[in-house]
């Protein structure tokens, strides 16, 4: 069966497009390929991201639902605390949120502070 769309990209509001692009890029290993006035772009594993500059954006405040998450990751990598301290100099932080009965997730937040999850490989097999 044919798809009736073809995926293209993923478009993520900010208030600054540069840093998430950079940010997105050196987390994914991938490369900007387009900077604009208000907007830049990343093709990183595959997938293209856009990273658009929205006036007076204003970051989710997850887990609170006072402003919605609007967009949530999920990488999986071999140890998410060392791949956590590797993200805290890219513009990373540790979200206050952690789930304490799972040590197999790492919530951090984008530059932006939107949420990501970092899943340890062996567990994400699980689902």
């Amino acid at each position: 069966m044919n798809s009736l769309v073809e995926w293209w990209a993923l478009t993520i509001d900010c208030a600054e497009p540069n840093a998430m692009a950079d940010f997105y890029a050196a987390l994914l290993d991938g490369k900007v390929t387009r900077r604009t006035h208000d907007s830049a772009f990343v093709d990183g594993a595959g997938m293209l991201l856009v990273f658009r500059a929205v006036p007076d954006y204003k970051p989710p405040t997850w887990p609170s639902p006072e402003i919605p998450m609007q967009k949530h990751f999920e990488f999986v990598v071999s140890d998410p605390d060392a791949a956590a301290e590797k993200l805290l100099p890219l513009g990373a932080k540790i979200a206050e949120y952690q789930d304490e009965d799972d040590p197999n997730f790492v919530v951090l937040l984008d530059p932006a502070g939107h949420p990501f999850c970092l899943i340890r490989s062996s567990a994400a097999r699980r689902y």
